[in-house]
């Protein structure tokens, strides 16, 4: 019974794999992943599929694909080590969350139904002298990070690293690496563990991407390599020629990987969330690229260079050994870490930095990890086809290939502030893409190109990313609707009779100073409540106008039945109404009576 369940799918988001009648889905024991207790209950990690057999969950696409990394690399590791039986995809993540007071988050209806504050004006002092990222932890928030170390060293996770991070009451924790499949299970169980914990200490966790406008937003780096049965890291430089030119080639294929999959893998990092951090001055832009650092970016130019495209002289080979024999020490001075970078190289691996801190790590693996997989087959491939038709030895039809892989993806390699507006226009010049649409990007599952990969490395079927595909667009079309609705309550219900409330006092204000003064003198004496008078009801109409309209366009949208067409229109005519009416709840707060404005202030909920 515990190798396989049959839980209920009917109501399991499943993209049209299932009908909502049909009630059948069946898990299965991952053995991969230990089994762990959680108070009095045994938690097994399982796969999840319907009963026609399609994955309705992240694990088991996540399985296939580490699956076909590990045979894929495995036969390109042969070319430098024939002990080489297995290759694991190794993943090590980082968690940022905040921490409010849960007396304050409970008064915020906005927080709490959508884990984001959907008004709020930034408050006088936030992130501007970054004292919060070098200060000291305070003692409350302390006894909540060695409580949830302690708990999460009960189930196996392996915390190393606990620090505030740049934004206040902004704080982060990682693991040691693990192999993927376990770090994923590993951060979907820290991330409820993160939540049961805050409450014991009076907080609530905030693992939403953006939860406060104009201070740094959540993210969760996803820190990759591949490891070898032999103990060798293969993104990291070898101890001699042979090592290193094993590590190029993972290296530059990897890079390609990502130049020929990058639509599919900003896809998987995509959400309604997310969208709020990509591109901001605080997380990388929408355009995937990679960054290699100086050096590596010189070698790899020489590389292309100075490879010939016939057969090499004893002189050539023994230049080019010599030259990759000095990766190693170029490495220990390496370009300083590019943080603006989406994809960077960091030593002995990539950091995916895009990836939003309330998503699911198994998203970007799946499509990195495939992508990979079916590089490394491509690569096999043309070097064997080389050393037989062409008659070339290993090492050349290596070089060549990798001559060839350097050449056609440094078009992605990018080693400048990826915040710019200059890399738009020069990122442009090289044809990469810059999808900043949640609808558009979710486009990639089931674009003929990952359709293909997905299905040839036999992980996800069409019929399974067309599923996802649905899944991503309802998902996020549910959660505007959803913030919609809590905007237009709480301006309606409670901003704008504070509003009113306040514009009376101010009236019945000047009502007395114009009893009390002459025509002349009243004038001087009241004309600036008389302007606030008019700058609040300027504010409600507008907020009121503009709630109106966002209804209306909600209405709109609702009425189409086409899944794609509605997520744009909620992308396009309801997602601007929410920064209208922010705007001038915001001007309101600033100029109200703190006393009465209904909610907690930035100021209260950020510094506790």
């Amino acid at each position: 019974m515990l190798a396989q369940q049959e839980p209920d799918a009917s109501s399991f988001p499943s993209g049209g794999i299932r009908n909502t009648f049909e009630a059948r889905g069946y898990t299965a024991w991952d053995p991969s992943s230990p089994a762990f207790v959680v108070g009095n209950t045994l938690c097994v990690p399982t796969i999840f599929v319907s009963y026609t057999g399609e994955a309705l969950d992240y694990k088991a696409p996540l399985l296939r694909a580490l699956n076909e990394l590990d045979k894929a690399a495995v036969e390109v590791c042969q070319y430098f080590d024939k002990n080489v039986t297995k290759v694991i995809s190794t993943l090590g993540w980082e968690q940022e969350y905040f921490l409010v007071d849960t007396a304050l988050f409970q008064a915020r209806p906005d927080l709490s139904l959508t884990n984001r504050t959907l008004m709020g004006h930034t408050s006088a002092k936030d992130q501007q002298l970054d004292d919060h990222y070098f200060g000291s932890i305070k003692e409350r928030v302390a006894a909540f990070m060695k409580d949830l170390e302690i708990e999460a060293h009960k189930l196996g996770i392996p915390l190393k690293t606990r620090h505030n991070e740049v934004a206040p009451n902004q704080f982060e924790c990682a693991p040691i690496f693990e192999e993927t499949n376990l770090a994923v299970d590993h951060n979907q169980l820290l991330m409820d563990l993160i939540k049961k914990i805050a409450k014991r200490h009076y907080f609530t966790a905030l693992l939403h991407e953006k939860p406060f406008a104009g201070i740094n937003g959540s993210g969760k780096h996803n820190n990759w390599s591949m490891a070898t049965d032999t103990g060798v890291n293969l993104l990291a430089p070898g101890k001699n020629p042979k090592g290193n030119l094993q590590f190029l080639t993972f290296l530059i294929n990897t890079i390609k990987a990502v130049y020929d999959h990058s639509d599919a893998l900003r896809a998987s990092i995509m959400s309604a969330g997310n969208q709020h951090r990509l591109g901001a001055n605080e997380a990388p832009p929408s355009i995937i690229s990679v960054f290699i650092g100086k050096k590596l970016t010189e070698m790899l130019d020489d590389l292309e260079k100075s490879v010939p495209k016939g057969k090499m002289t004893p002189d050539e080979k023994t230049e080019l050994k010599l030259n990759i024999g000095k990766i190693p020490e170029i490495l220990l001075d390496n370009t300083d870490r590019n943080r603006t970078s989406p994809f960077a190289f960091t030593g002995n691996r990539f950091e995916f930095r895009a990836v939003g801190s309330d998503e699911n790590c198994a998203s970007p693996m799946i499509v990195l990890n495939t992508a990979m997989a079916n590089q490394l087959k491509e690569f096999k491939k043309e070097v064997d086809e080389l050393i037989e038709n062409k008659g070339l030895k290993k090492d050349e039809a290596i070089f060549q290939v990798l001559r060839e892989y350097i050449k056609y993806s440094k078009k992605v390699r990018f080693e400048g502030n990826g915040y710019s507006k200059e890399w738009e226009k020069e990122a442009e010049k090289r044809g990469l893409t810059n999808i900043k649409s949640a609808i558009e990007a979710y486009k990639a599952y089931i674009s003929d190109k990952t359709i293909q990969l997905f299905e040839e490395n036999e992980v996800l079927s069409k019929r399974e990313l067309e599923a996802r595909f649905e899944v991503r667009i309802e998902n996020y079309t549910k959660k505007i609707q959803i913030e919609s609705r809590v905007l237009g309550d709480l301006a309606i219900n409670h901003i704008i009779p504070t509003a009113i409330k306040y514009q009376t006092s101010l009236i019945e204000n000047v009502k007395g100073l114009k009893d009390l003064f002459g025509e002349q003198e009243f004038n001087h004496v009241a004309g600036e409540r008389l302007e606030i008078i008019k700058q609040i009801s300027k504010h409600i109409t507008s907020i009121k106008q503009k709630v109106n309209e966002m209804i209306e366009a909600r209405k709109v949208a609702n009425k189409v039945d086409d899944m794609v067409e509605k997520g744009k229109l909620y992308e396009e005519n309801v997602k601007p109404y929410l920064d209208d009416v922010r705007y001038c709840i915001d001007k309101l707060e600033l100029i109200i009576d703190d006393e009465m404005w209904p909610l907690p202030k930035y100021r209260e909920l950020l510094f506790n």
